[in-house]
Formats: C-alpha cells, structure tokens, sequence
C-alpha cells in the first residue's frame, strides 16, 4: 500500500519548486516517483521523420522524486503531514495523518 497516490494533493518540500502544491497525476514506485500537475513541466525536441517532417518541440511531464513530497493534509493552509497506516477494528488497513492526531486520510 502507497503512501502517496494518485489524485492525492501534495506538497513539494526540496529543491527548486520547494513550496509549490499540485494534484498527483501518477505514482512510479519502482521508481519511486511521482507526476505532479503543472510541475516539472519540460520540453523534448523532436527530429523530423516521414510522420513528422518538420520537428518541434513537444512538452513532457518530469517526474519529481517522492521524498521530495508532503501529503497536504488540509487544503486551506496547506498543511502537511507525514503519512502511517494503522488497522481498524474489522481488519482494513487505512491511512493516517501523523500530524493531526492520526486522522484518517480518504
């Protein structure tokens, strides 16, 4: 079980878009990395070929390391929080949010 996952709404806490929040696009664990929506936006420079005879340029999406995010706990203030699991009464297996009193993440 992840703990960050897609849609999640996260927080960037090192580098150069420290700071910035987004939605996760899409989680590469055996990468251990995450798409962020509107970060790491880059541009690859096509070569002309018989399907393309002019070139361009086309974006990508870069992903960010996922140690470099925070799950952002509450979207008004932005907060952050660190991310456990814990197991219900009946077994499941569930998120929580260590910084507000391990409240459970939907």
């Amino acid at each position: 079980m992840a703990r960050i996952r897609k849609d999640d709404m996260v927080k960037i806490i090192a580098g150069s878009k420290k700071g910035t929040t987004g939605k996760v696009l899409a989680v590469n664990s055996k990468k251990s990395s995450v798409l962020i929506e509107g970060v790491g936006v880059g541009t690859r420079h096509i070569r002309p070929s018989q399907l393309n005879p002019t070139g361009g340029k086309k974006d990508i999406h870069v992903p960010v390391d996922i140690s470099k995010v925070a799950l952002v706990v509450d979207d008004k203030s932005s907060k952050t929080s660190r991310v456990a699991f814990s197991k219900k009464a009946d077994g499941t297996k569930v998120r929580v949010a260590r910084q507000v009193k391990n409240k459970e993440i939907k």
